[in-house]
């Protein structure tokens, strides 16, 4: 049945879209940290489709609210009042941390980015923008043209002027040698120099920590001092929290707030997490920036009633059930425990993280360079022993990403710990 299904997909979708494991998996059904695949076989899932089942699969919360909004109507765009839709907002903006802040539902973290895009050119009359070396912002011909990952940009071409500055790798690059105050130091040196050979840009996009670029950050108020700098000169700052928001990183419930010396983001994006599987994305704005735009816009499927139903459920259960603390509490213990582990792994360059945001670098033994075989010979292992993880990274090189639910119990920890003792130590 898969291997049918596998030649079916090659035959009708794009080569480029792409597929985990040497034999691909379909998944049937979840229910808590757990999927099973179309042949009986049970994982734990330390993956969540990409960081966005971040509560739980098949959550009955979630699952009534959905069924019961499926009963009255489905959709009806923004051109009709949405109480669901002006719900969500209200608490979404309210935890944002941003003054007089307006919400602009998407479909999804690509959309959303976009969107903040949009708003910052026009707002600033400017197609520049400052982007993160090893970044990554989604697919789209806008976001393609910010990232800075070559892994994922398949095209040099781009409606935006981009310039990268550095500072979202903190142990690779020209200063990486530095402490963490020098560091801060020299990547704020080399941004006042580079806007000194620019013209004005709208605004700075950066991920807190950065998702696909393999779970890299900087040290702690890196972004603080950015903003001083570009608050100087009216550039805003949009902090991409499609990956580390809504209390994934544990420490903190957005990925800005370790960098909230010099206040929060003029625009928060944010995305995967908040709909648990369904498709939901968005913008936080000050108001004066969100409502710039002078022409008329809609959107047909951002905000409809079934998503802002399962988002609201989600965000509730997520706050009563403190999953923020939860990933703070089992993702330190998951995290130690792999560090001890990779103590003994030479392939292992780093265990890097924060809360149930992970990543494992590999290295070829000795070496600063990448292993991409490394990678996917721990992904099969890990799948054989019946754990989902991720991978990816940039900036040469290979890391694994693991990123459970919130919900995840000790117990499943170190179940799935121990899988990935097994998976790393079979690289000899």
């Amino acid at each position: 049945m898969t291997k049918d299904l596998l030649a079916r997909h090659r035959s009708v979708l794009p080569d480029w879209l792409a597929l985990y494991y040497e034999d691909p998996l379909e998944i049937t059904h979840g229910e808590g940290r757990h999927v099973w695949d179309a042949e009986g076989n049970r994982y734990l899932d330390f993956f969540g489709g990409i960081l966005t089942t971040m509560t739980a699969h098949a959550l009955p919360e979630i699952t009534k609210a959905v069924s019961d909004q499926a009963g009255r109507i489905l959709h009806s765009s923004t051109l009709y009042l949405n109480r669901p839709m002006v719900e969500l907002a209200e608490r979404v903006a309210h935890l944002s941390g941003i003054p007089d802040a307006r919400v602009f539902f998407t479909t999804s973290g690509t959309e959303a980015n976009d969107t903040a895009l949009l708003l910052a050119t026009a707002y600033r009359r400017s197609n520049t923008i400052l982007a993160m070396r090893n970044s990554y912002h989604g697919r789209s011909f806008s976001a393609v043209g910010i990232t800075g990952n070559r892994g994922w940009s398949p095209t040099s071409l781009s409606p935006l002027q981009t310039l990268y500055v550095h500072g979202g790798v903190r142990t690779r690059g020209p200063y990486a040698a530095l402490d963490d105050d020098a560091f801060i130091a020299a990547c704020v040196a080399d941004l006042k120099d580079l806007l000194g050979h620019t013209r004005p840009p709208a605004a700075l996009i950066a991920e807190p920590i950065q998702g696909v670029g393999g779970f890299t950050s900087p040290p702690d108020g890196l972004y603080a001092a950015f903003r001083e700098v570009l608050a100087e000169r009216g550039i805003l700052w949009i902090a991409d929290e499609v990956q580390t928001g809504w209390g994934r990183t544990g420490e903190h419930f957005w990925g800005w707030q370790a960098h909230a010396r010099s206040g929060p983001p003029d625009l928060v994006t944010f995305a995967k997490g908040i709909g648990n599987g369904s498709s939901i994305g968005g913008v936080i704005a000050r108001a004066e920036i969100m409502n710039c735009l002078d022409s008329n816009s809609i959107s047909t499927f951002g905000g409809t009633q079934i998503t802002m139903a399962a988002g609201l459920a989600n965000l509730t259960y997520l706050l009563e059930h403190d999953l923020q603390g939860n990933a703070r509490r089992v993702g330190g213990l998951l995290i130690e425990r792999l560090r001890a582990v990779a103590a003994q792994v030479p392939a292992v360059r780093e265990v890097r993280g924060r809360g149930l945001m992970i990543g494992i670098e590999l290295t070829r033994p000795g070496t600063d360079q990448a292993d991409p075989e490394a990678a996917s010979t721990v992904l099969e292992a890990a799948r054989a022993g019946g754990l989902l993880i991720g991978k990816g990274g940039g900036h040469d090189t290979s890391a694994l990403r693991i990123a459970p639910p919130l919900s995840l119990t000790v117990a499943e920890a170190e179940e799935g710990a121990a899988v990935l003792e097994d998976a790393l130590r079979s690289l000899g």
